[in-house]
């Protein structure tokens, strides 16, 4: 099946003090990291953004949106990308996850037939929602709740039949579970610099 990718770029960036997407990675910026890892999978790039962050250096094939609900989360993004795919399915993620494992991302959506989300589960209550495969089919509850002003990914989820990749069958694929490794502060930026300069990163 067809598969969007919906990146969602529309947080403020406060804890890092600089336009994350554009921080350069092992000479990349971190959304070009991201768009080339999710290329091979897709056949629909879909960049959901604030009002203030549209010049986003991103390919000609990539629609830039913006949330449609501003400054509301998260939640609003992935709405606001999935009114907007192609295709039944959508992988959705983070800008800020510069080591995203292919091989995973196409794992989860092996998995994603049969349920309305496919969520990894690393520890506990630990999900992963920001890097994660969603379906059309949850536009109307999302719709719904968010028009009653919840705005809450986590509580979403519950509403949700969801398939949840746990970490042991996360680490098969991404051993490190660097896929989940996400830059918000400065030391982050130096570690992923760090790892950008070994082989295989």
């Amino acid at each position: 099946m067809g598969i969007a990718a919906i990146i969602l770029t529309g947080g403020k960036n406060r804890r890092l003090g600089k336009t994350k997407t554009s921080v350069a990675i092992g000479g990349q910026s971190l959304i070009e990291r991201v768009i080339e890892r999710l290329r091979p999978l897709t056949s629909q790039m879909i960049i959901v953004t604030s009002q203030e962050k549209t010049d986003l250096p991103v390919p000609d094939d990539a629609e830039i949106l913006v949330d449609l609900y501003p400054g509301k989360g998260p939640l609003v993004g992935i709405y606001t990308g999935l009114l907007a795919v192609r295709y039944s399915h959508s992988i959705v993620v983070a800008c800020d996850m510069p080591f995203l494992s292919t091989e995973l991302l196409s794992y989860m959506v092996e998995l994603a037939d049969d349920f309305d989300a496919v969520v990894p589960r690393l520890e506990g209550e630990m999900m992963e929602p920001l890097h994660a495969v969603y379906s059309r089919s949850c536009l109307g509850r999302m719709k719904a709740y968010l028009e009653r002003s919840q705005f809450g990914v986590y509580p979403f989820l519950n509403t949700l039949h969801v398939r949840y990749v746990e970490r042991s069958e996360c680490q098969r694929l991404d051993p490190g579970l660097l896929s989940f490794f996400n830059i918000n502060y400065q030391s982050d930026l130096d570690r992923a610099n760090a790892l950008a300069a070994q082989d295989g990163y």
